[in-house]
């Protein structure tokens, strides 16, 4: 297995600037990603450019895991560097050989995915409510229950969390 992570085609290491757009919608995904540095965001670019952040990754989350071997893999939304961002890009064939040479990370892999799929789950279920009152609330509640605090900090800007919760600012 030490032959596979010494071959350096089969991944890079890649720098983005603030704002940097490091895929657009139906681009294809042929990397996993992992982010070493910085923030990464997914966001819907609507045609009138409003912009919905879907997600938002930091350091040790990763891209693409859901989308690699698809049969359509190319990427739903827009993925933009938020801030000056380091990334390391697998080739999906590395990735093959390590489901195939190990187990662990096979399981792993498999569980991300899983993992992935049950956020997504529940950011449509947020999105969807029909008031944003019920929105405000489910974030309250997801919040509190994240900072096991009454007193919710916020980590974002109105702007952001307006975005999150896919309303317009004011």
């Amino acid at each position: 297995m030490a032959s596979l992570l010494t071959n350096w085609q089969s991944y890079k290491i890649a720098s983005y600037k603030k704002d940097t757009v490091i895929y657009f919608q139906n681009q294809r995904c042929t990397t996993l990603d992992i982010i070493l540095q910085g923030k990464i965001l997914i966001q819907r670019i609507a045609a009138d450019g409003d912009v919905l952040t879907v997600s938002s990754f930091g350091s040790g989350d990763y891209l693409g895991a859901n989308l690699l071997f698809a049969q359509n893999n190319t990427y739903p939304m827009t993925v933009v560097s938020k801030s000056a961002s380091t990334m390391l890009h697998i080739k999906r064939p590395l990735i093959l050989d390590l489901c195939q040479s190990n187990k662990d990370f096979l399981i792993k892999y498999l569980q991300s995915i899983s993992n992935r799929t049950l956020i997504l789950t529940d950011k449509i279920n947020t999105l969807t409510m029909k008031t944003i009152r019920q929105r405000i609330t489910e974030f309250l509640a997801y919040e509190y229950y994240r900072q096991k605090n009454p007193r919710i900090k916020l980590s974002m800007t109105k702007k952001e969390l307006s975005e999150k919760l896919g309303v317009q600012r004011p």
